[in-house]
């Protein structure tokens, strides 16, 4: 398990969320201004996704 930071606009965080969400195993974002204000800092819990054969 591992943790990902993403710093990004407001109106993307729905989009980076949804893209983690396909390429990693991801909890729910904890969501926190960045110190300017402008953008968000997305932190997300992620594990890699489960190795099935259909995933091949």
């Amino acid at each position: 398990m591992f943790e990902i930071r993403v710093i990004c606009e407001p109106t993307d965080t729905d989009h980076v969320s949804r893209t983690l969400a396909v390429a990693f195993d991801t909890g729910p974002a904890r969501q926190y201004p960045t110190r300017d204000g402008k953008r968000v800092r997305l932190y997300f819990t992620a594990d890699h996704q489960p190795h099935t054969p259909e995933s091949e």
